[in-house]
């Protein structure tokens, strides 16, 4: 049986899949690419199997869904491609209409959370696909998320740069897991041997990739932006963990999110291994 798997083309995917598809055997997968955005829509309605999705869409639909275990998409501290860009201080947005993503689910709500919850803010905001240069000269602050996020912070310019998983660190003292390798219920019923074997893959993929940063950047596409010292500097800044600090982490959000009406339910945590 074939496995559909999302692919988010972003750089902080690229060492996962690269060290999958250098050293293991992908005939069974289906790589589908998309933005977090689009591929969680297409989990919700059963075009994918599997993807590294936002945590945030696990939380408002985990009825249909269950997890991989030892894999996430993270940040312990800063995460560097996550970004809220502003014209004033981040104390002066009280009361402001905030530009979003239309890429992202999880950091715009994680921006509502750090708005309200540690700054104590009422803001309103607005999803735009404005590029960041005009999404600024419509509002104060705009959320930006992956290679647009890092593009944006390298190319420098008249605005202030707030790093939203150093921001959640500071607030919680926990790491904030962006995305979660989330499984669909059906898929994990009807291809359990499969996605077994692509979890293993997966753990060691990751393993492999930790000792492999500098030669993956030598020959990914990133090259074309970002040296192969920032790529790896990128890449070890992020955690593809899913520890027990990271689980409280990711339950700590989704109760700020269900105290603020953002998802209808507190999601429980359940692994692939789980569903029967």
């Amino acid at each position: 049986m074939t496995i559909n798997i999302g692919h988010i083309q972003y750089a902080n995917c690229t060492p996962i899949f690269t060290s999958l598809e250098s050293n293991f055997d992908c005939s069974g997968y289906r790589f589908v690419d998309g933005v977090p955005s689009h591929l969680n829509a297409m989990l919700r309605v059963g075009e994918l199997d599997v993807s590294p999705s936002s945590s945030i869409e696990y939380a408002q639909a985990h009825e249909q869904y269950c997890l991989l275990r030892e894999l996430s998409i993270s940040a312990v501290g800063p995460v560097k491609s996550v970004f809220l860009f502003s014209t004033v201080p981040v104390e002066e947005l009280n009361g402001c209409t905030i530009g979003l993503s239309t890429e992202s689910d999880t950091s715009v709500n994680l921006t509502r959370v750090l708005l309200s919850r540690m700054y104590n803010f009422e803001n309103s905001f607005e999803r735009t696909p404005l590029p960041l240069d005009e999404a600024l000269a419509k509002y104060p602050a705009q959320v930006v998320i992956g290679d647009k996020a890092l593009k944006g912070a390298a190319a420098g310019g008249p605005y202030r740069v707030y790093d939203l998983g150093e921001l959640w660190h500071r607030f919680t003292g926990l790491p904030f897991v962006f995305a979660l390798w989330i499984v669909t219920r059906k898929a994990a019923r009807e291809k359990r041997a499969e996605l077994a074997a692509l979890g293993r893959d997966l753990v060691a993929a990751k393993e492999l990739a930790y000792r492999s940063y500098p030669e993956i950047a030598s020959n990914c596409v990133e090259r074309e932006w970002l040296s192969e010292e920032e790529l790896v500097d990128y890449w070890q800044t992020i955690s593809y963990e899913l520890t027990p600090a990271h689980l409280d982490g990711a339950r700590l959000f989704f109760r700020h999110c269900y105290e603020m009406g953002i998802i209808p339910t507190l999601p429980d945590i359940r692994f692939f291994d789980e569903i029967e």
